[in-house]
């Protein structure tokens, strides 16, 4: 009963080698395929390169350093005529649609700028800190204001033991 496991098992087995072995062969003409392709787009990217490489040394000319150049960056002082010489290519006109599209985006940047400040601005710890900073000037300016009333104070009884009366230029 045991005699037919191994011829089975010897079959399974070349009929695995087989798939193996033709799996492995359909890999190979794919890689052969794809390094084909490789290499004819390499033969074809040194072409484009070289030609490119033909033309640059025909068209380049030879680097001068060019040192009297003068570069301004305005125009002012100088004669129109000198400055439309210059500037004489003409300027092209914007298209409607596109000046209305920057037209709308400058607007819509300074709108949201605006509210961004706005809501920094009037967020509860601005104005808890702005309430602070009040407080404390409102604290400092009457204490200046008593030591300034305590000082004309002095000053004022120092007069009067002093035998002058204040007038009234004095007191104001």
């Amino acid at each position: 009963m045991q005699d037919w496991i191994v011829p089975a098992v010897v079959g399974v087995l070349a009929l695995l080698a087989v798939v193996l072995g033709f799996v492995l062969w359909r890999v190979h003409v794919g890689t052969a395929r794809e390094l084909r392709a490789a290499h004819a787009e390499v033969a074809s990217l040194r072409a484009q390169i070289d030609d490119v490489e033909r033309r640059l040394a025909v068209a380049t000319p030879e680097p001068t350093l060019r040192q009297d150049t003068e570069f301004v960056i305005t125009h002012l002082g100088a004669d129109d005529e000198q400055v439309g010489a210059r500037h004489a290519a003409p300027v092209e006109p914007v298209d409607s649609a596109l000046f209305a599209d920057l037209v709308l985006r400058e607007t819509v940047v300074k709108a949201a700028s605006l509210a961004h400040g706005l809501r920094r601005a009037l967020s509860p710890e601005t104005r808890n800190r702005i309430r602070f900073e009040m407080k404390r000037e409102v604290k400092r300016s009457r204490k200046q204001r008593r030591s300034e009333l305590r000082e004309a104070r002095r000053d004022r009884e120092a007069m009067q033991r002093a035998g002058m009366t204040p007038t009234d230029e004095d007191a104001a």
